[in-house]
C-alpha cells in the first residue's frame, strides 16, 4: 500500500505575487508588440494612403510616419557646417547606442546633465539624419533645441546643401501615435528656425540667407510623435562664408 501523497501548498503571498509577475510580463510583452511593431505598421500604411511618404519636405520616422518638417538648410561643407554650429552655441549630440540611451534616460528621470545627448532618428532621402546639434535647455536633456540635418545632391557655389528640421522639446513622455518612449515638441517651430538662424546670424558666419518654399503653411500638423505643430512652411537657408 503506497503513503499517501503530501500536497505542496504555495502561501497566498506567494502565489498573488507569481500572478502579478505573470501579469507585468504578459502587458511588457503586449506593450513592446503594439509600441514598436504593429502601431507602426499601420501608420506606415496609413502615410502611403495619403500620399505624404512621397513629400519631400517631411521626414519620416522608421515606419514611414510622417516626422518633422524641413524647415531650414545650410549650405556649405560638412566640417563649415559642424564649424558653424558650434560656434553659435550648440553641441553636435553622440550616436544613438546602449550607453548613450542609458545616458539619456539617466538624465530625463534623474536631471542630469547631458549636453551632447542623442536623437532619434528621422529619415530624408531614404536615410537617416547626417549630422544632428542640441542647445540644452536648463539641467537635463528634458527640454532642449534640436535640429538635424540630411546632406543633398543639390550644390549652390559648389558647396553641398544640407537640409534640416529643427525643433524644441517640452518634455519627455509617450508618442502619442504609437505609445513609444519619445520627447514632445513645441508647436511653434518657425520660431525654432528663426532663432537657430538669427544665432548663426549674429556670430557673421553667412554670406547671405533667403527662403525657399517647404511644405506650405499649415496649421494643425502633426508629427511622428503626434505632436501638433503650425508654420508658414517655408525653409530658410544660410550660405556659410
Amino acid at each position: 500500500m503506497q503513503p499517501p501523497t503530501t500536497a505542496i501548498l504555495i502561501p497566498p503571498r506567494r502565489r498573488r505575487l507569481r500572478h502579478d509577475l505573470t501579469a507585468l510580463s504578459t502587458l511588457l510583452v503586449g506593450y513592446g508588440l503594439a509600441s514598436y511593431m504593429i502601431v507602426p505598421l499601420w501608420w506606415q500604411h496609413h502615410a502611403q494612403a495619403l500620399g505624404l511618404s512621397n513629400t519631400p519636405m517631411v521626414t519620416h520616422t522608421r515606419s514611414g510616419i510622417p516626422g518633422d518638417p524641413v524647415n531650414v538648410a545650410l549650405v556649405g561643407s560638412k566640417q563649415q557646417v559642424i564649424q558653424a554650429m558650434r560656434k553659435a552655441g550648440w553641441d553636435e549630440v553622440d550616436r544613438t547606442t546602449v550607453r548613450s540611451s542609458a545616458k539619456i534616460a539617466e538624465s530625463v528621470v534623474l536631471g542630469k546633465s547631458y549636453p551632447t545627448a542623442p536623437v532619434s532618428r528621422l529619415f530624408l532621402f531614404g536615410r537617416a539624419q547626417d549630422l544632428a546639434f542640441q542647445r540644452q535647455v536648463g539641467h537635463s536633456a528634458r527640454r532642449r533645441h534640436h535640429v538635424r540635418f540630411w546632406r543633398s545632391d543639390q550644390v549652390i557655389d559648389g558647396r553641398p546643401v544640407w537640409f534640416g528640421a529643427v525643433t524644441y522639446d517640452t518634455k519627455a513622455g509617450f508618442s502619442h501615435r504609437t505609445g513609444q518612449i519619445t520627447h514632445h515638441i513645441g508647436p511653434d517651430i518657425d520660431a525654432e528656425r528663426n532663432e537657430l538662424i538669427a544665432g548663426l546670424s549674429r556670430k557673421h558666419l553667412f554670406t547671405r540667407t533667403y527662403q525657399i518654399r517647404g511644405i506650405g503653411p499649415t496649421r494643425n500638423g502633426k508629427n511622428g510623435g503626434g505632436d501638433r505643430y503650425f508654420t508658414d512652411g517655408m525653409v530658410t537657408v544660410g550660405v556659410l562664408k
